[in-house]
Protein backbone atom coordinates (compact mmCIF):
# COMPACT_ATOMS: atom_id res chain seq x y z
CA UNK A 1 0.00 0.00 0.00
CA UNK A 2 1.33 3.12 -1.04
CA UNK A 3 1.48 6.15 1.55
CA UNK A 4 -0.31 9.02 1.52
CA UNK A 5 1.00 11.68 -1.13
CA UNK A 6 1.41 14.53 1.34
CA UNK A 7 3.24 12.68 3.91
CA UNK A 8 5.79 11.12 1.58
CA UNK A 9 6.20 14.66 0.02
CA UNK A 10 6.63 16.12 3.34
CA UNK A 11 9.47 13.39 3.98
CA UNK A 12 11.15 13.74 0.56
CA UNK A 13 11.35 17.55 1.50
CA UNK A 14 12.92 16.73 4.99
CA UNK A 15 15.69 14.28 3.70
CA UNK A 16 16.39 16.44 0.88
CA UNK A 17 17.04 19.20 3.41
CA UNK A 18 19.24 17.08 5.37
CA UNK A 19 21.03 15.78 2.62
CA UNK A 20 21.98 19.75 1.58
CA UNK A 21 22.85 20.19 5.02
CA UNK A 22 25.08 17.36 5.23
CA UNK A 23 27.17 18.51 2.02
CA UNK A 24 27.19 22.48 2.99
CA UNK A 25 28.45 21.89 6.91
CA UNK A 26 31.76 20.33 6.51
CA UNK A 27 32.41 23.02 3.17
CA UNK A 28 30.60 26.16 6.56
CA UNK A 29 33.79 24.33 8.57
CA UNK A 30 36.34 24.36 6.36
CA UNK A 31 35.92 27.91 5.48
CA UNK A 32 35.73 28.85 9.03
CA UNK A 33 38.69 27.82 9.96
CA UNK A 34 41.75 30.05 10.10
CA UNK A 35 44.41 29.60 7.92
CA UNK A 36 47.60 31.06 9.65
CA UNK A 37 50.93 31.87 7.22
CA UNK A 38 54.24 31.48 8.11
CA UNK A 39 56.19 34.26 5.75
CA UNK A 40 60.07 33.82 6.29
CA UNK A 41 63.68 32.63 5.69
CA UNK A 42 65.01 29.45 6.89
CA UNK A 43 64.09 30.23 10.57
CA UNK A 44 60.44 29.33 9.57
CA UNK A 45 61.84 26.95 7.06
CA UNK A 46 63.37 24.54 9.80
CA UNK A 47 67.11 24.55 8.07
CA UNK A 48 68.82 21.58 9.23
CA UNK A 49 66.08 19.66 10.85
CA UNK A 50 63.87 16.78 10.21
CA UNK A 51 60.36 18.16 8.70
CA UNK A 52 58.55 16.93 12.33
CA UNK A 53 61.22 19.64 13.77
CA UNK A 54 60.33 22.37 12.15
CA UNK A 55 58.72 25.67 13.48
CA UNK A 56 55.81 25.05 11.51
CA UNK A 57 55.11 22.07 12.22
CA UNK A 58 56.27 22.31 15.81
CA UNK A 59 53.76 25.13 15.68
CA UNK A 60 50.96 23.58 14.02
CA UNK A 61 50.74 20.50 16.77
CA UNK A 62 50.92 23.17 19.72
CA UNK A 63 48.06 24.81 18.56
CA UNK A 64 46.09 22.02 17.91
CA UNK A 65 46.58 20.50 21.40
CA UNK A 66 45.55 23.60 22.79
CA UNK A 67 42.56 23.70 20.43
CA UNK A 68 43.05 26.02 17.82
CA UNK A 69 41.31 25.45 14.46
CA UNK A 70 43.59 27.10 12.50
CA UNK A 71 46.07 25.57 9.32
CA UNK A 72 49.67 26.53 9.54
CA UNK A 73 50.80 27.54 6.32
CA UNK A 74 54.25 26.68 6.00
CA UNK A 75 55.88 29.80 3.83
CA UNK A 76 59.33 29.67 4.52
CA UNK A 77 62.60 29.91 2.30
CA UNK A 78 66.17 29.29 3.33
CA UNK A 79 67.89 32.20 2.18
CA UNK A 80 65.38 34.30 1.62
CA UNK A 81 65.72 38.13 1.90
CA UNK A 82 62.94 40.79 2.32
CA UNK A 83 63.12 41.50 -0.95
CA UNK A 84 62.57 37.51 -2.21
CA UNK A 85 59.61 37.36 0.65
CA UNK A 86 57.99 40.40 -1.73
CA UNK A 87 58.49 38.68 -4.87
CA UNK A 88 56.95 35.63 -3.63
CA UNK A 89 53.86 37.54 -1.80
CA UNK A 90 51.37 36.48 -4.32
CA UNK A 91 52.01 32.62 -3.76
CA UNK A 92 51.91 33.10 -0.42
CA UNK A 93 48.36 34.95 -1.31
CA UNK A 94 46.76 32.07 -3.10
CA UNK A 95 46.89 30.11 0.07
CA UNK A 96 44.22 32.90 1.57
CA UNK A 97 45.57 33.21 4.67
CA UNK A 98 43.49 34.90 7.13
CA UNK A 99 46.45 35.54 9.85
CA UNK A 100 50.02 35.72 8.98
CA UNK A 101 53.32 36.11 11.03
CA UNK A 102 56.31 37.75 8.61
CA UNK A 103 59.91 36.55 10.14
CA UNK A 104 62.17 38.25 7.03
CA UNK A 105 65.93 40.47 7.75
CA UNK A 106 67.94 38.28 9.06
CA UNK A 107 69.73 37.57 5.80
CA UNK A 108 69.28 41.14 4.89
CA UNK A 109 71.50 41.35 7.87
CA UNK A 110 74.08 38.74 7.34
CA UNK A 111 74.75 39.82 4.15
CA UNK A 112 75.22 43.84 5.13
CA UNK A 113 72.00 44.93 2.98
CA UNK A 114 70.06 47.97 3.25
CA UNK A 115 68.15 48.39 6.27
CA UNK A 116 66.24 51.07 4.38
CA UNK A 117 65.58 49.21 1.82
CA UNK A 118 64.69 46.04 3.89
CA UNK A 119 62.43 48.54 5.87
CA UNK A 120 60.45 49.40 2.54
CA UNK A 121 59.94 45.83 1.33
CA UNK A 122 58.51 44.97 4.30
CA UNK A 123 56.17 47.99 4.06
CA UNK A 124 55.23 46.72 1.17
CA UNK A 125 54.35 42.98 2.36
CA UNK A 126 52.61 44.55 5.21
CA UNK A 127 50.42 46.82 3.30
CA UNK A 128 49.02 44.10 0.56
CA UNK A 129 48.66 40.90 3.46
CA UNK A 130 46.23 44.13 5.34
CA UNK A 131 44.86 45.08 2.18
CA UNK A 132 43.60 41.18 1.71
CA UNK A 133 42.31 41.21 4.99
CA UNK A 134 45.09 39.25 6.61
CA UNK A 135 45.80 39.71 10.18
CA UNK A 136 49.84 40.35 10.69
CA UNK A 137 51.98 39.53 13.66
CA UNK A 138 55.76 41.26 12.72
CA UNK A 139 58.79 39.00 14.04
CA UNK A 140 61.13 41.34 14.70
CA UNK A 141 65.25 40.42 14.38
CA UNK A 142 68.53 41.39 15.56
CA UNK A 143 71.38 42.64 13.45
CA UNK A 144 74.93 41.21 13.80
CA UNK A 145 76.97 43.68 16.58
CA UNK A 146 79.73 43.97 14.23
CA UNK A 147 78.15 45.84 11.59
CA UNK A 148 78.14 48.67 14.21
CA UNK A 149 75.33 50.91 15.89
CA UNK A 150 74.06 52.81 13.42
CA UNK A 151 73.19 50.20 11.13
CA UNK A 152 71.84 47.99 14.03
CA UNK A 153 69.29 50.71 14.90
CA UNK A 154 68.07 51.41 11.81
CA UNK A 155 67.60 47.59 11.18
CA UNK A 156 65.59 46.79 14.52
CA UNK A 157 64.23 50.40 14.40
CA UNK A 158 62.29 48.80 11.20
CA UNK A 159 60.31 46.50 12.85
CA UNK A 160 59.25 49.25 15.45
CA UNK A 161 58.36 51.75 12.74
CA UNK A 162 56.52 49.34 11.02
CA UNK A 163 54.49 47.93 13.60
CA UNK A 164 54.12 51.72 14.68
CA UNK A 165 52.91 52.87 11.03
CA UNK A 166 50.49 49.85 10.43
CA UNK A 167 49.03 49.28 14.19
CA UNK A 168 49.98 45.63 13.79
CA UNK A 169 51.62 43.72 16.80
CA UNK A 170 55.45 43.34 16.68
CA UNK A 171 57.43 40.68 18.52
CA UNK A 172 60.61 42.41 19.07
CA UNK A 173 62.91 39.39 18.49
CA UNK A 174 62.39 35.74 16.45
CA UNK A 175 65.09 34.20 18.20
CA UNK A 176 64.30 35.39 21.79
CA UNK A 177 66.36 33.30 24.44
CA UNK A 178 68.49 31.78 21.91
CA UNK A 179 71.88 34.02 22.31
CA UNK A 180 74.29 32.30 23.87
CA UNK A 181 72.62 29.01 24.59
CA UNK A 182 74.91 26.65 22.48
CA UNK A 183 72.85 23.48 23.07
CA UNK A 184 69.93 25.08 21.41
CA UNK A 185 71.86 25.90 18.66
CA UNK A 186 72.70 23.49 15.45
CA UNK A 187 76.66 23.30 14.62
CA UNK A 188 76.43 25.88 11.75
CA UNK A 189 75.86 28.31 15.09
CA UNK A 190 73.02 29.96 13.41
CA UNK A 191 70.08 27.81 13.42
CA UNK A 192 68.15 26.63 16.40
CA UNK A 193 67.76 22.77 16.94
CA UNK A 194 64.70 21.12 17.25
CA UNK A 195 64.70 21.89 21.17
CA UNK A 196 65.50 25.68 20.22
CA UNK A 197 62.53 25.65 17.82
CA UNK A 198 60.39 24.22 20.57
CA UNK A 199 61.91 27.44 22.68
CA UNK A 200 60.95 29.47 20.10
CA UNK A 201 57.65 28.26 19.77
CA UNK A 202 56.63 28.68 23.83
CA UNK A 203 58.08 32.08 23.54
CA UNK A 204 56.26 33.38 20.61
CA UNK A 205 53.07 31.36 21.32
CA UNK A 206 51.01 33.99 23.54
CA UNK A 207 51.72 37.07 20.74
CA UNK A 208 50.16 34.15 18.55
CA UNK A 209 47.45 33.64 19.99
CA UNK A 210 46.41 37.11 20.94
CA UNK A 211 46.42 37.23 16.75
CA UNK A 212 44.65 34.60 16.14
CA UNK A 213 41.77 36.41 18.06
CA UNK A 214 41.73 39.36 15.58
CA UNK A 215 38.84 38.93 13.27
CA UNK A 216 36.97 37.00 15.92
CA UNK A 217 33.36 38.31 15.66
CA UNK A 218 33.11 40.74 18.86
Amino acid sequence: MNPPPRRYGAFAVAVKFLLAFALVWPLAGEAAQKRLLLLGDSLTAGYGLPAADGFAQQLQRTLSARGHDVLVLDAGVSGDTSAAGLARLDWSLADKPTHAVIELGANDALRGLSPQAMEANLDQIVNRLKAAGVNVLLAGMRAPRNLGADYREAFEGAYRRLSAKHSVALYPFFLDGLPGRRDLILSDGLHPNAEGVALIVGNILPAIEILLKEGDPR
